[in-house]
């Protein structure tokens, strides 16, 4: 078989190509033999579409994801914003942190230990690569009915991968979620998040400057999993009728991740690297291409010396290999030596594999023919822009009709019990520890929080107790319901959860997951949700720092719920001023903070008692939100609360049930006066939280909160053995405890 070099290329231009298997629309590969006047080798080919896929290119969210940048808040502790691996923002005593969200969804449904184990390796490698040790990880996860014969394959397979993964790393797993809808059936959502902590002076670039300069590829062989992984596998529908890719999932190796890291981390401390880039999806084309097209030059590379696991692989299989745990650095020659030294050192691969040049293309030979030789640029940063029609879908206006307040409610004192505990050992309300008990959330030493707290925190300096706390939300049913709103309220959710314990919310990642973008409608949410949700960090004041779209989330036309994740990060001062969600001690008396409205669209309780989806989301105030933060920060760091739970899916009887639960303590309430005990236990109002107020600190409190215009209404004591609301049913915690951790484990037995 001939190669396919540049010169072959030139006079053969009407050779057959394999353009659209490759994932390329007819104009994009036009456009791409416009760019380089000829047709392009296959390797330029095989760069081009993994490089253009959607969910390498953002080809179809770029234009609404300028947003985050237009809105952004000014914000003094951003170092780092989009266009890196990862933001990076301050968080005082010189210290950065980095940290980002990304999907690994279709990998995961195909083989789920993989595709989530790898999911978690690429997003610390992200981390890494920005100069930061990795501290922590986080998983907001969704999966299809609980009940689906498929769940149980999907599930367990994508705990192990991230429990396996992440514990061999050595990484706390600190918070996240499991949901469980139907419209996931078929097309897991599997987010996984990473924090790392850096000093500033540490902060690394993915560039390539320096003529030259060496182009030093180190970790794990390249093999052929992961060919077309996630840059293909993701930018595309899934279909019955098509076979399943398990040969386009990437396989993970934790161990040798943990050598790279340590390896990474020496080299970092010695400052041998001029510029550094992770190989995670489209690899070598994507790592070549953006540190050449971020630098100066350009980049010549060998591409016959990179080390395989698989001689047999042809040169457009090793550009699109997404083989896990490899690292691309760039290195000035006088420190060569000493990063082999190193990587020795930690039984690490490392292959000079090129270098930087004076010129302005990305050139790759292949035993000394030349392969590749494009404008950097083209590939990495200048694939196509869609301008997608979108239009709000016709059924919008029927869903939003459709009130859930028109639903029946108890009538009896009984069927309201009945429907408590309902609620509490439904699956989305019934406690994840069979999930989160597969994780190390303590390892070590610094966990100070973690699920099923509000949101995890660990410390990142022992001596000053310096933490960072994060959270991750997102609401599928808000967000079909209304995608403005319901991105708005994850961003309040996730945004409360970090101030319930105690941290100044400081900056903000996301991971935006839809269905097709072809799709008008879908493409309606995905703009509404964006707007929504670059408004909403204006008003906070939490810029996006960076993140992940993932589309093309539906089998054949249906699609996912939208389902825009929201990551929130902040920082506390001292981590033992920490605020946990237990009742821990009893005589502490129980607070409700914010107004409460009949608002259940969405709910929780409509979706376990009547199967339902309807009408509008809850009200969004962020001014109220920003309002509640302060009091519950303020509370935490002068010692006015001993517990908070912010409230959302389920209400003030779902978090007071995990409260008490949490903390081996009962509750005696008493319905707010202007409530039914009915809207008082279920209504999802958003800007609200539950506290613990300690008797000798009740007037100090409360003084504050009328002082500053928050509403604060005294709803009862820590107390017993019970929950009991005055005047309607009494649940032994007992009972309560069996009917919130009985579930999970039946579904999945």
């Amino acid at each position: 078989m001939t190669l396919d070099t540049v010169k072959h290329a030139a006079e053969t231009p009407d050779s057959a190509q394999p353009w659209k298997e490759l994932g390329l629309k007819e104009d994009e590969y036009l456009r791409i033999r416009e760019i380089l006047g000829r047709r392009p080798t296959g390797a330029e080919l095989a760069m081009y579409s993994v490089m253009w896929s959607e969910h390498c290119s953002y080809k179809s969210s770029k234009v609404h994801l300028r947003q985050f940048g237009e809105k952004a808040p000014k914000n003094d502790a951003m170092l780092v914003g989009i266009g890196e691996n990862a933001g990076v923002v301050d968080v005082g005593q010189g210290y950065a942190v980095t940290f980002k969200v990304e999907s690994h969804n279709h990998p995961s449904y195909i083989e789920p230990y993989q595709g989530a184990a790898t999911g978690v390796g690429g997003i610390v490698r992200d981390i890494l690569a920005m100069g930061a040790r990795p501290v922590a990880v986080v998983d907001p996860l969704r999966f299809g009915a609980a009940d689906h014969p498929d769940t149980k394959r999907v599930l367990p397979g994508v705990v192990a991968g991230i429990g396996g993964y992440g514990n061999c790393l050595g990484l706390p797993n600190i918070g996240g979620e499991v949901v469980f809808d139907s419209c996931y059936q078929g097309n897991p959502l599997v987010n996984a998040g990473c924090i790392g902590v850096m000093k500033h002076e540490d902060i690394h670039l993915a560039k390539a400057s320096g003529p030259g300069n060496k182009v030093i590829l180190y970790g794990a062989r390249t093999g052929g999993d992961g060919i077309g992984g996630v840059s293909v596998l993701a930018s595309e529908t899934f279909d019955d009728t098509k076979p399943t890719k398990r040969p386009a999932v990437q396989v993970g190796d934790p161990f040798q991740e943990k050598l790279l890291i340590e390896c990474t981390l020496e080299i970092f401390k010695e400052k041998l690297v001029a510029g550094i880039q992770d190989l995670g999806g489209a690899g070598l084309s994507c790592a070549t291409s953006e540190l050449a097209s971020a630098g100066s030059g350009g980049m010549r590379v060998e591409l016959d010396t990179v080390p395989l696991r698989d001689a047999t692989l042809s040169p457009e299989e090793i550009l699109m290999s997404e083989s896990q745990e490899r690292m691309c650095a760039i290195v000035e020659p006088q420190h060569v030596d000493r990063f082999m030294e190193i990587c020795e050192k930690w039984d690490v691969i490392a292959t000079v594999i090129g270098e930087v040049t004076d010129g302005e293309r990305l050139e790759i030979f292949w035993h000394g023919e030349q392969i590749v030789d494009v404008p950097p640029g083209t590939v990495a940063h200048e694939g196509p822009v869609y301008q997608r029609p979108f239009a709000r879908p016709e059924w919008q206006d029927a869903l939003q009709a459709d009130d859930a307040g028109k639903l029946a409610r108890p009538q009896t004192s009984d069927e309201l019990r009945a429907q408590v505990l309902a609620l509490v050992s439904s699956p989305n309300q019934a406690s994840k520890s069979w999930v989160t008990d597969q994780y190390d959330r303590f390892v070590q030493g610094n966990t100070v929080l973690a699920q099923p707290e509000d949101a995890g925190m660990v410390r990142i300096d022992e001596e000053s107790n310096l933490g960072v706390a994060m959270a991750t939300d997102g609401n599928g049913r808000y967000a079909k319901l209304d995608p403005y709103t319901g991105a708005q309220l994850a961003l309040a959710e996730a945004y409360r959860n970090v101030a319930a314990t105690g941290a100044k919310p400081l900056a903000v990642s996301d991971c935006l997951n839809f269905g097709s973008p072809e799709d008008p409608g879908v493409m309606w949410q995905f703009a509404e949700a964006c707007r929504g949700l670059a408004d909403g960090c204006l008003e906070l004041g939490t810029p996006v720092t960076g993140g992940n779209v993932s589309l093309y989330n539906q089998t054949g036309d249906t699609a996912i719920h939208p389902t825009p994740v929201v990551a929130v990060l902040g920082v506390i001062d001292d981590v033992n001023r920490r605020t946990p969600m237990a009742f821990a001690e009893t005589g502490q008396l129980l607070y409700l903070l914010g107004d409460t409205a009949e608002e259940f669209g969405g709910s929780a309780w409509s979706q376990v008692v009547h199967d339902h989806l309807g009408g509008l989301p809850p009200k969004v105030d962020l001014g109220r939100e920003k309002l509640l933060a302060d009091i519950l920060i303020a509370a935490s760091r002068d010692g006015m609360i001993d517990a908070a739970h912010d409230l959302s899916d389920g209400g003030v009887i779902q978090a007071l049930a995990e409260s008490c639960l949490r903390g081996g303590n009962g509750a005696r309430l008493v319905v707010p006066e202007g409530l039914d005990a009915f809207t008082f236990l279920f209504s999802e109002s958003a800007g609200r939280a539950v506290v613990a107020v300690p008797r000798s600190e009740e007037l100090r409190f409360t003084d504050m909160c009328g002082a500053r215009g928050l509403p604060a209404t005294r709803i009862g004591v820590v107390d017993g053995e019970e929950i009991e609301v005055q005047g309607e049913f009494t649940i032994p915690l007992a009972e309560l405890r069996e009917a919130h951790e009985a579930t999970i484990p039946a579904l999945l037995a």
